[in-house]
């Protein structure tokens, strides 16, 4: 497996990144090389000796202020465009960025092209919940979508879940503002048609209450919406943490019994640790994205080579570009329906 690196891209610097990546190496044997894309002066003398790690040197960096498609332009040597390059030359297996997800998005996809009949690519994010995990697509790549777009990240998350979750008959679910099935705007209430013909376990409309109800496995939205949920997500299970642990150590009594908890709640809280997760991955691509948290640290960037390097033996766009061809109906043939808004009750 060889791994490319955006090594310029993150919050806090490419230390953070350097030192992930080598932890990586040292508890994965089987990853061939890693090629750290970047400034040359910034990461060599933080490297360890290791004849895995290569250098490929850019003067370029996307920042996390720069428009997307604007700042490509004006920064074609960037180090996403660079790392992005690397795969369309055949020197790696898969790409890792924590930088701007829409620099990501956009470079990827003008570079490597789009999967026979995927419209649109989709960032498929994973979220844990009391009962299982749970595929979140899209979760960022597409503010503005059209109902063929959610279809196939439903056919995407489908192949995801099955291959990277190991369920077999994963639940497809449509996020709106009802469970029935005229509830919803335009773009839930056509996607709600497609995805009723297409081969799939589709339980129809979700609410954001059923997503921790163990009632779905893969949950498909628009990237709008689906960047809002995950962040909000994200933002509770810190701030449910940090209230708890002030409640659970205000008194010597509570003290007390928080060291009778302790190992449970350990446990939770790894298990709602973005960081555990490494990075969420663009689908529908002529090549293996993955994307990092920009604010990610020394153990997500290892987690996120460790995800990179599982994804990639899975061929996830191999088996999407054959479930897309090998789909019973032809999508872009299904007339559009009139349909109406109906409000959120």
């Amino acid at each position: 497996m060889r791994i490319a690196v955006d090594a310029m891209g993150g919050d806090h610097g490419c230390g953070v990144i350097v030192t992930g990546v080598q932890d990586a190496l040292n508890r994965q044997p089987q990853i061939e090389s890693v090629t750290l894309v970047g400034q040359e002066n910034e990461i060599l003398p933080l490297l360890r000796p290791d004849p895995r790690l290569k250098v490929l040197h850019t003067d370029e960096v996307l920042t996390m202020a720069d428009k997307p498609i604007d700042g490509i332009r004006r920064k074609r040597d960037c180090s996403i465009a660079k790392g992005v390059d690397l795969l369309l030359q055949n020197e790696a297996d898969v790409f890792v960025s924590p930088g701007n997800t829409g620099g990501v998005v956009t470079v990827a996809t003008i570079k490597l092209g789009r999967l026979p009949g995927v419209d649109r690519p989709g960032i498929a994010t994973v979220i844990p919940t009391p009962h299982h995990n749970f595929v979140l697509l899209d979760s960022g790549a597409n503010l503005v979508c059209k109902p063929i777009h959610l279809a196939h990240y439903a056919i995407m998350g489908k192949v995801f879940a099955q291959e990277i979750l190991q369920q077999r008959q994963p639940r497809i679910g449509l996020l709106s503002v009802g469970t029935e099935d005229s509830k919803g705007n335009e773009l839930t209430l056509g996607s709600f048609r497609l995805c009723q013909k297409l081969d799939l376990n589709f339980v129809g409309n979700v609410e954001g209450h059923d997503l921790f109800n163990d009632r779905v496995d893969v949950v498909v939205c628009d990237g709008f919406v689906g960047n809002i949920v995950l962040k909000s997500c994200e933002s509770l299970a810190k701030g449910l943490f940090g209230w708890l642990r002030r409640e659970i150590t205000s008194t010597p009594l509570r003290r007390l019994g928080a060291m009778l908890v302790r190992s449970g709640l350990k446990k939770i809280g790894k298990r709602m640790d973005p960081a555990a997760y490494g990075g969420a991955f663009l689908l529908g691509l002529n090549g293996n994205v993955l994307i990092a948290h920009g604010s990610a640290r020394e153990r997500s960037i290892r987690n996120a080579v460790r995800v990179a390097t599982e994804t990639v033996a899975h061929r996830i766009n191999h088996r999407i570009n054959d479930e897309i061809a090998q789909s019973q109906i032809d999508l872009s043939d299904v007339s559009k329906p009139q349909l109406s808004v109906s409000p959120a009750r």
